[in-house]
């Protein structure tokens, strides 16, 4: 009886030794197979490489590590793609960013050199206008003057327009030119002047 029973622990544990054997290759595999599908690749390939270094002769696990090479070097690709496409899209972005600054820049350049400019507009302008009241100055200086001329000048009838003081030769003038008047009316004959002694005849 005891015989039967150390046989039966013997086959038993020389049965556990050879599931314990086998066991651990199928456990790398569903392991790594469980992680691949988790989408966790690299934790997945590292438990697939951990099982061929223990059984380096295993199809299964040679398989799904072929399998998971692949796509580890696909997630790879498409990462790169991702960081180029942001990397593209910051340089777009950055590329607008600019642009718009530029734009910004230029309007506002242009603002201020047409503000400058209504202003150089403005300024010719009162230079203008101040140079036309300057050079009109003097011409209504000179009118102001030729008027005073024609008021001092006589008009077409002979009179003097304004009064002035008459000079001691023009009054002396004026004096003969009366007298010579008055000896013309005194040029009348004069008459006979009647004889007072002759009796006057009355019939």
């Amino acid at each position: 009886m005891i015989l039967r029973l150390l046989i039966s622990l013997s086959l038993l544990l020389a049965w556990q030794k050879a599931c314990a054997q086998l066991a651990p290759a199928d456990d790398f595999f569903n392991s790594g197979a469980q992680l691949y599908i988790s989408n966790n690749v690299p934790a997945a390939l590292e438990r697939v490489e951990d099982g061929l270094k223990t059984y380096p002769d295993d199809e299964k696990l040679k398989k799904l590590e072929q399998l998971l090479k692949q796509q580890q070097q696909q997630q790879q690709q498409q990462q790169q793609q991702q960081n180029q496409s942001q990397q593209q899209q910051q340089k777009n972005q950055q590329q607008q960013n600019q642009q718009n600054q530029q734009s910004q820049q230029n309007s506002q350049d242009q603002q201020k050199q047409d503000d400058q400019q209504k202003k150089d507009e403005e300024k010719q302008k009162q230079a203008e206008q101040k140079k036309e009241d300057q050079q009109k100055q003097p011409e209504q200086q000179q009118q102001a003057a030729k008027a005073g001329e024609k008021k001092d000048k006589p008009d077409a009838d002979g009179q003097p327009a304004k009064e002035e003081q008459m000079t001691p030769e023009e009054a002396q003038r004026l004096l003969d030119a009366q007298k010579g008047d008055e000896q013309l009316l005194q040029m009348k004959p004069q008459e006979k002047p009647r004889d007072t002694s002759r009796p006057v005849k009355d019939w």
